[in-house]
C-alpha cells in the first residue's frame, strides 16, 4: 500500500486507527473464547492452542501497530513480521478448528502491509494450511472435510476480493488526500500571489501619487532655486517673488505628503471643488482654466483623476515646452462624461517615438482604473494636447 498521508488524511488515519486496535482485540478475545469453549480436542490440546494465541498481542503492539502506522510500511519487515505472526496461529489452528476465527484479523494485516502478489500468498496459507493440517492430524469424517474445506475456499475468495477493495477505496482516498493537498497548496499560491498583486498594485498606486506631487514639487523647488540664484545680482523683486512661489510650493508638498500618509484626498481638493482646485492650480502654472457646463459634485475618483492629470500636463509641459509656452486648461461637465484637456503651444514631440519616464504611462493608467481614457495628441512644433475623458453617469451624485 503506497501514497502519500499528508495533513487531514494523516490525522484522520491516527484518530481510525483506534477502532482497528478495538477490532483487533475484539477478534482476539472472541478467538480465544472459542478455542476454550469447544467441544473437542480436550483440554491439554485446547490450553495449547489457546497459549500460541497470547504472543499474537505483544507481537503486534510491539511491532504491528508501528508498521501498518508507516505508508508505505517497509515490505521486508512487514513480511517477517506477518510470518511470525502465522507461524503462531498456524499450529493453533490445526489443533483446535476454532482457531481460524482470527483470520478475521490477520488477513485485512495482510493487504494493509504487502504488495498484492504477497498478500495473496500469506492470506492464501492463513486460509488453506489450518484446513490441512487439522484433517491430517485428527482424520475427521469426509463431511467435516469437506464443509471445513468448503468454507476454508470461500472465506479465500471472500478475502481476496474484500482484500483488493479495500486497497482500491485506500489508494482513491489516498488519490483524494494528495488532490486535496495539492488544492489547498494551490490555494495558499493563490493567496500569496494575490497578497503580492495588490502589493504591486498599491506600490504602483503610490509610485503615481508620489510622481504627480512630491516629486513634482521637487522639481518646482530645483527650478525655482535656480531662477533665484540667477535672480539675486539685478532682479531681486523677482527673486522675492520666487521665493514666495518655492514657500507655496513647500508647504504644498507638505500638505501633499499628509494626505498620502493619511490616504485622505489630495490637498487641493480638500474642502474645496474641483474647478476650485484647478484655478488654484493653474495659477501657480500660470496657466488659464475655462470650465463648461454644469458644475456639480462628483465622487472623488473621477475628481482625483482630473486634478492628477492637470499637474502632470502642466509639469510637463513646463519642462518640455518651456516657460514662454501658453498653457490653457479646459474642464467640461457632461450628462455621462467629465473632460479635461490641458493644451500648450510648446515645441511638441512625436507621440509614437518610445519615451522614458513614468508620466505619460501614469496617467493613462488612471484613467484606466475608473473607466476613462486618455488621448495624447502632439507634433513636432505643434504643441501638445493632453485629454482625458472619464465616465460619471453611474458615479453621480445629485447637484
Amino acid at each position: 500500500m503506497t501514497g502519500p498521508a499528508q495533513g487531514v488524511g494523516a490525522y484522520t488515519w491516527d484518530r481510525s486507527f483506534r477502532l482497528w486496535d478495538s477490532y483487533f482485540a475484539l477478534i482476539w478475545l472472541a478467538t480465544l473464547a472459542f478455542v476454550l469453549g469447544a467441544d473437542r480436542p480436550g483440554w491439554p490440546v485446547r490450553l495449547t492452542a489457546a497459549a500460541l494465541l497470547v504472543p499474537l498481542i505483544p507481537l503486534f503492539v510491539r511491532i504491528g501497530r508501528p508498521l501498518l502506522r508507516g505508508d508505505p510500511p517497509p515490505e521486508r519487515r512487514a513480511l517477517l513480521y506477518l510470518v511470525a505472526m502465522t507461524a503462531l496461529f498456524l499450529p493453533s489452528a490445526i489443533l483446535v478448528g476454532e482457531t481460524r476465527v482470527m483470520t478475521f484479523a490477520l488477513v485485512p494485516q495482510c493487504f494493509m502491509t504487502l504488495r498484492m502478489r504477497w498478500a495473496i500468498t500469506v492470506v492464501a496459507v492463513i486460509n488453506v494450511v489450518p484446513v490441512v493440517g487439522w484433517a491430517l492430524l485428527w482424520w475427521p469424517s469426509d463431511q467435516d472435510v469437506f464443509f471445513n474445506g468448503l468454507f476454508a475456499g470461500v472465506s479465500l475468495v471472500f478475502s481476496v476480493a474484500v482484500g483488493t477493495w479495500v486497497i482500491r477505496i485506500i489508494e482513491q482516498s489516498q488519490e483524494r488526500a494528495a488532490l486535496i493537498a495539492e488544492l489547498d497548496a494551490s490555494r495558499h499560491e493563490v493567496s500569496r500571489l494575490s497578497a503580492a498583486h495588490g502589493a504591486l498594485t498599491e506600490r504602483e498606486r503610490m509610485a503615481r501619487e508620489i510622481h504627480d506631487t512630491l516629486a513634482q514639487g521637487f522639481t518646482s523647488l530645483l527650478m525655482l532655486i535656480q531662477a533665484v540664484e540667477a535672480e539675486l545680482g539685478h532682479d531681486v523683486p523677482q527673486a522675492r517673488r520666487h521665493l514666495a512661489l518655492m514657500d507655496e510650493t513647500a508647504r504644498q508638498n507638505l500638505a501633499e505628503a499628509r494626505a498620502l500618509v493619511a490616504g485622505a484626498a489630495p490637498a487641493d481638493l480638500d474642502g474645496a471643488s474641483l474647478p476650485d482646485a484647478l484655478r488654484r492650480l493653474a495659477a501657480r502654472h500660470g496657466a488659464t482654466l475655462d470650465v463648461t457646463g454644469p458644475v456639480r459634485p462628483l465622487p472623488a475618483g473621477p475628481e482625483v483623476v482630473a486634478l492628477r492629470t492637470c499637474q502632470e500636463a502642466l509639469a510637463n509641459a513646463r519642462k518640455h515646452a518651456g516657460s514662454s509656452a501658453a498653457v490653457d486648461i479646459a474642464l467640461a461637465y457632461a450628462d455621462d462624461t467629465l473632460t479635461v484637456s490641458v493644451r500648450d503651444d510648446g515645441h511638441g514631440f512625436d507621440p509614437g517615438a518610445p519615451c522614458e519616464g513614468y508620466g505619460l504611462a501614469g496617467l493613462r493608467a488612471r484613467a484606466t482604473e475608473v473607466g476613462g481614457t486618455a488621448r495624447i495628441r502632439s507634433a513636432p512644433g505643434d504643441g501638445t494636447t493632453v485629454t482625458v475623458r472619464l465616465p460619471v453617469s453611474l458615479l453621480r451624485s445629485s447637484s
